[in-house]
């Protein structure tokens, strides 16, 4: 069969003689007008008044914020930017007032190319765009601490910014459950000691911090706190298929949005594994979701649930940047000579 490796995929080859099954979602349909849809989602949003109502509630916006994922992830951020932008500038908002914040958490900077992928090439030019640096103090604001202690610093430009809008995309993720909705604030353009109270190892080693699961999930109950904290005027979120293909498309409040597509997502990504398996040969999606190693851990989360103990899981992930991830820390401890046993006591 062919994974999705790269740019380009990967043919695996099986024995014949194994007893094998093969896991694939099942084609859901695709949004064939994205722009005019995702207009009709801002038009009609779940839980808020429309986007048009919201920007004549406010005295005066001199500057909007919208945060959109960086390179490692999949989503048509020019597609959402485009509708936005056109329901903005029917409202008498100008390109100018507009900054696009990419929402790096943890990760490097975002190249070039990767910015015209992100925002397509007439609005690298038209937009100003700001890499969230999660490092950079001088960047950020300080907003005190969570109920559960976790420090709270937020991205200058989206808080102090008059119209807040979130762009991204809902999937399953291995350790918050969901991506999307307030995961776009927290790690998305978090400060470092925010990000990693959060993924600290206490909330990962959660049963509730899996793959489907969201409710009584520790680190997305401390993203939404911070989210609503921060402040958040208006969502836009989409499913996408695995061809990155956009499948539905919701505009609204931040929970009512996310809750709306993890149903969706419930009901088309999940399938039952009624035993575990000897072998499991499982992939991140490709490029850009397997651009590195550190991206690459999720593929393997996925082949722990269906692996018996013991048994095997073959990832299978390009890395065309080695290890990535923006973290040194974790490529120094790959790198250490030090045992298994050895860096799990470390860290």
């Amino acid at each position: 069969m062919k994974f999705d490796y790269g740019k380009s995929g990967i043919e695996v080859s099986l024995d014949p003689n194994w007893n094998t099954t093969i896991f694939r979602p099942p084609k859901q349909d695709v949004i064939e007008d994205p722009i005019n849809a995702i207009r009709n989602a801002i038009k009609n949003p779940i839980g808020t008044p429309s986007l048009k109502k919201i920007v004549k509630s406010k005295k005066e916006i001199k500057s909007i914020c919208i945060v959109v994922s960086d390179a490692t992830r999949p989503v048509p951020s020019h597609l959402l930017l485009k509708g936005l932008i056109k329901e903005l500038s029917d409202y008498g908002l100008k390109e100018e007032k507009i900054i696009v914040l990419i929402a790096t958490g943890l990760h490097r900077t975002s190249r070039k190319d990767e910015l015209e992928r992100i925002l397509g090439v007439y609005l690298t030019s038209s937009v100003k765009i700001v890499d969230h640096i999660a490092r950079d103090k001088n960047s950020l604001t300080y907003l005190g601490n969570t109920i559960n202690n976790i420090p709270i610093y937020i991205n200058k430009h989206f808080y102090e910014s008059d119209l807040k809008i979130l762009t991204g995309y809902v999937e399953p993720h291995f350790f918050f459950g969901f991506s999307g909705g307030s995961k776009s604030i927290v790690p998305g353009i978090a400060g470092a000691e925010t990000i990693l109270a959060n993924h600290s190892a206490e909330n990962i080693a959660s049963p509730n911090a899996r793959f489907g699961i969201y409710k009584n999930n520790p680190m997305a109950e401390n993203s939404t706190e911070i989210a609503k904290l921060v402040g958040v005027d208006f969502v836009v979120n989409v499913s996408i298929n695995e061809n990155h293909e956009i499948t539905q498309v919701a505009a609204g409040n931040l929970e009512k949005v996310h809750k709306k597509l993890v149903n969706y997502q419930l009901r088309h990504t999940f399938k039952e594994i009624r035993e575990p398996f000897d072998i499991v040969v499982c992939g991140n999606g490709g490029y850009p979701l397997d651009l590195n190693l550190y991206q690459a851990v999720k593929s393997m989360a996925i082949g722990e649930m269906a692996v018996k103990k013991n048994g095997t899981i073959i990832s299978v992930n390009e890395c065309a940047e080695g290890i990535g991830g923006g973290q040194d820390e974790f490529k120094e401890l790959l790198f250490s000579d030090m045992s298994p046993e050895e860096i799990y006591k470390k860290s």
